[in-house]
């Protein structure tokens, strides 16, 4: 059975080093995260993902879900034991408000928990991580009443939420979606429709289940403009908050997919199940932003958190394995071979997810920071410019941490040889656990045109302009010193070609749409190549400082410069491949008649 240990000390490391969490006392639920406290809120937490969750990753995957005759879902044995564990514990409000039954921490303390969840049992995380999307929704968008109903028991995890939007003619282009929903007369109304690939759609880890869905209310504009969304219980709640009777509302099938399939993708039939209207008639996209937006940040954790766990496991396959001689010599020469960790290829898969792996949590949790300051703070700028870096960020997190991620789960499976194709290994469940998380909450092309199509011109570029001048003014303050001129050199050109393919979308893509689009995917990874060297620098700014001071582990240290350094020398110079690509523009691309195809 694989194994996996959550990186604890890396993130105390981030969080005491490179961005001090104290300097956030501030905000509300901060300064009650003491540094004891924090630490010991992550070791619980691993300790529950590593002896709970882990165990039942490979058997949940063997077994998957079964729909019951009745419609009913059954989770793989063991999953509701550890559903109580995980409610009991409060990880599901963590931190969400006091005042509703959260423990108000820090999202970014969230995060790090939903990380350690994603990589010790992916399909189980989903399952309490979902309702975060609809408790999102319900706060921002709900009536008092909506949030008196619903919001604490989603918050206990008594009750789980979802997402229903996908239907099976319209997936991204949401304007062709049929779902309809009849005024019953009462303030609430009947919705018909069928929704697909709708996860933890039907299960019996939770009392009841809160589907938010999109519908049409009859007589809407066609359209995105005559989308409404609607809460949507699988049972009905009395008036005095307990459960009544069921609603109309079933899981019709499961469908058999590629990977978590210990987690219920459901088929959804909606006959005529009472539903009430979350915010305003016909303006369902906004609520369903707040509930994207949210998936998309939590979708981006799963693919660095499946990358880590398939490094761990590949690492230490790489130290055990015996296999040929170091092309410099025998290094063991007591036994039959040298274990494969001496061989520059097999380093060079290690040290490429590594490398990837550090940044991308360095960048996760920055991100999740200006979360926090955009949620709340009380300074309107802040909040204003912290809002700018997320939406900013939200595409380039959600695409290149999971394209990224899935390649690594190959790499990892590649240093294994054939035992990566073996089942028993698990290195091929996490190449099929990774893969969905490309595609869904948006797909990755989506993600590059959305960062293209919308986020660089927002408010007159204003976020993108933001962010540039973040990393150069952080360039500017260190560049005197020589220890840290390695790691600057790299993010500097890497920078430069970022700003020249942003240049560049300003005078060809306007009057050709389609040369945005031809360069979106290739400018969302230049993009995270930059924010990921950015975060190197940082790592190694805080390694630097950390070593002559001596408090620290000083072989801990070099190995993060050394993997700065690897990153700056055989990773950041894609960004000359990238620009390279962009600047071709789309007429090559769009040459090719759709029947030579």
């Amino acid at each position: 059975m694989p194994s996996y240990k959550a990186p604890v000390e890396e993130i105390l490391f981030l969080l005491s080093d490179v961005f001090p969490i104290q300097r956030y006392n501030n905000l509300p639920g901060f300064a009650e995260a003491t540094p004891d406290l924090i630490e010991a809120i992550l070791s619980e937490a691993a300790k529950l993902c590593e002896e709970t969750l882990l165990p039942l990753n490979q058997p949940g995957d063997r077994t998957g879900c079964i729909r019951n005759k009745d419609g009913s879902v059954a989770t793989p044995r063991g999953f509701k034991e550890a559903y109580r564990a995980f409610v009991a514990g409060g990880w599901v409000g963590l931190s969400a408000d006091p005042n509703l039954g959260g423990q108000g921490l820090p999202y970014t303390l969230a995060a790090i928990v939903n990380e350690f969840a994603s990589s010790a049992n992916m399909a189980f995380a989903m399952y309490p991580g979902l309702s975060q999307g609809a408790l999102a929704a319900l706060l921002t968008h709900g009536t008092d009443a909506q949030k008196k109903i619903f919001v604490p028991k989603l918050i206990s995890g008594d009750w789980s939420g979802t997402m229903n939007l996908t239907e099976s003619h319209c997936g991204t282009d949401l304007g062709l979606l049929k779902a309809k929903a009849v005024p019953n007369g009462d303030a609430s109304y009947a919705v018909f429709g069928e929704k697909i690939f709708i996860s933890a759609g039907e299960h019996d880890l939770a009392e009841n289940i809160i589907h938010l869905v999109l519908a049409r209310i009859e007589g809407a504009p066609a359209g995105v403009k005559g989308i409404s969304l609607f809460v949507v219980p699988k049972i009905l709640i009395e008036a005095d908050g307990s459960l009544g009777a069921a609603n109309k509302v079933t899981c019709g099938s499961l469908e058999h997919k590629m990977g978590i399939h210990a987690n219920a993708t459901c088929v959804m039939n909606y006959d005529g199940a009472k539903g009430w209207l979350v915010g305003e008639p016909n303006r369902g996209l906004n609520a369903m932003f707040v509930m994207m937006n949210e998936a998309r940040l939590g979708v981006a954790i799963q693919g660095l958190a499946v990358s880590e766990v398939a490094y761990q496991n590949a690492a230490a396959y790489a130290k055990e394995r015996l296999q040929g001689r170091s092309l410099a010599g025998p290094k063991y020469p007591e036994k039959p071979a040298d274990p494969i960790i001496v061989h520059p290829d097999v380093r060079r898969n290690l040290m490429t997810i590594r490398a990837f792996n550090e940044a991308a949590r360095a960048l996760v949790i920055w991100t999740a920071l200006k979360s926090d300051i955009a949620h709340r703070s009380a300074d309107k700028s802040e909040v204003q410019a912290a809002a700018d870096c997320l939406g900013l960020l939200t595409p380039v997190l959600k695409g290149v941490l999971t394209d990224i991620g899935f390649d690594n789960t190959v790499k990892a499976q590649q240093v294994l040889g054939g035992h990566g194709y073996i089942e028993e290994w698990g290195m091929e469940q996490f190449v099929r656990d990774a893969r969905i998380a490309m595609i869904y909450e948006g797909a990755n092309g989506i993600q590059a045109l959305d960062l293209v199509g919308r986020k660089l011109a927002k408010d007159g570029g204003r976020a993108v302009i933001a962010f540039f001048g973040e990393v150069k003014s952080f360039i500017k303050d260190n560049e005197g010193d020589a220890a840290l001129a390695p790691y600057l050199t790299g993010l500097k050109q890497g920078l430069a070609h970022l700003e020249q393919a942003t240049l560049w979308f300003m005078q060809n893509a306007i009057a050709k749409p389609d040369n945005a689009g031809a360069g979106s995917y290739d400018y969302m990874h230049l993009f995270g190549l930059v924010a990921l060297g950015f975060m190197w620098a940082q790592i190694a700014k805080a390694a630097l400082a950390i070593k002559p001071a001596g408090n620290g582990d000083a072989a801990a240290m070099d190995a993060k410069l050394l993997l700065a350094k690897y990153f700056m020398e055989r990773i950041m110079p894609e960004s000359g491949a990238h620009l390279a690509r962009i600047s071709t523009g789309a007429a090559t691309m769009m040459a090719l008649e759709a029947e030579q195809f």
